[in-house]
């Protein structure tokens, strides 16, 4: 397959490739100060990770924002992939869910609407 590009398209390659260079750089920084910081333990299923195997840990930002990268770790959590998938797996359903509430329908009928009136009636 012939890749065919316009001067637009060759821009935004490069464009496209800075920001994932950049991504990689703040990646490594934050990853490494992390590796530094913590033991080499998934912090939700207690696997511990060395070797090889040591890419399999990742850094989780607790506040989901990956510029938020305070040098006392504060905002990390090191967590095993699937730990990780799972997390944000469970933010996701979070969301959907409080999107799918909003499409949902309010109560519209109020039950002690007239219970003023009722009790009124009976202390007569």
């Amino acid at each position: 397959m012939t890749k065919h590009t316009t001067p637009d398209h060759a821009r935004l390659d490069r464009v496209v490739a800075e920001a994932r260079k950049q991504r990689e750089l703040r990646e490594a920084g934050y990853r490494e100060r992390a590796l530094k910081l913590f033991p080499w333990i998934c912090g939700r299923c207690g696997r511990e990770f060395s070797g090889a195997r040591l890419r399999e840990l990742t850094v989780h930002h607790k506040d989901h924002n990956h510029d938020n990268n305070p040098l006392d770790g504060s905002n990390w959590e090191l967590l095993c992939l699937y730990c990780h998938d799972n997390e944000h797996s469970r933010v996701m359903d979070e969301v959907v869910r409080d999107r799918g509430a909003e499409s949902r329908a309010t109560a519209t009928h109020n039950p002690f609407a007239d219970l003023k009136s009722l009790l009124k009636k009976e202390k007569e």
